[in-house]
């Protein structure tokens, strides 16, 4: 049975996350979810996401440690339960398989700070610094989209907001939940066991129309 992750809230550093905690207002930190995988212990994991986002380099280290969980052997599946939304949408990025509910969103937007003050040159310096966020932002989509980084970076300057047959067509999740259009996964690893679901089905469609027509 796979490991229940939630990730809801701002996404927030661990320095920050007590603040969060001592206030009452839901957040995750990388802390939180190092814990958890490695309570996981190498076991399927799903990771329910529901979060607007919040601090880049906390969602880039819970992103990078959700990949490595799975690169060292541990399943990651993703739901989006609600809302993926700039630094919440990179972590979404790290499952093996992404699924979105039909009433989800995805929004990825560029990198942006708040408070920067100093002259020109600083201005001019921290320009420099967002686009490189957004280029590193950009490979997180690219893994799983295999959209061009050209094509990603102008999603990221547009503010992107993407429905569930959005998300799904340009490649940001694999399947919509609850959607009987869904195709399965029919990879070598899977393709039994979808193929024992079609049977069931197709079964349980037979014995209905037997009772139907009172066979």
């Amino acid at each position: 049975m796979a490991k229940k992750i939630m990730i809801k809230g701002a996404i927030v550093s661990n320095n920050d996350y007590p603040v969060y905690e001592w206030l009452d207002i839901e957040a995750t930190s990388p802390k939180m979810i190092h814990s958890q995988l490695a309570e996981a212990n190498g076991q399927p994991v799903e990771v329910d996401i529901n979060s607007g986002g919040g601090d880049v380099f906390a969602g880039s280290e819970i992103y990078s440690a959700l990949r490595a969980y799975s690169l060292n052997g541990g399943r990651v599946t993703v739901n989006i339960v609600g809302l993926a939304a700039s630094a919440a949408s990179v972590i979404a990025m790290a499952g093996d398989v992404v699924r979105i509910t039909p009433v989800g969103q995805i929004m990825v937007h560029n990198a942006h700070i708040n408070g920067a003050s100093g002259d020109y040159r600083d201005m001019n310096h921290m320009s420099g610094v967002l686009k490189n966020v957004n280029q590193t932002l950009a490979n997180a989509y690219r893994l799983k989209t295999g959209k061009t980084e050209a094509e990603l970076l102008a999603m990221l300057d547009d503010e992107t907001w993407l429905t569930p047959e959005q998300a799904l067509r340009h490649g940001f999740v694999d399947e919509i939940l609850f959607d009987d259009g869904a195709q399965p996964d029919l990879s070598i690893a899977s393709r039994g066991q979808a193929t024992s679901y079609k049977a069931k089905k197709m079964a349980a469609q037979l014995n209905l129309m037997k009772l139907k027509v009172g066979i």
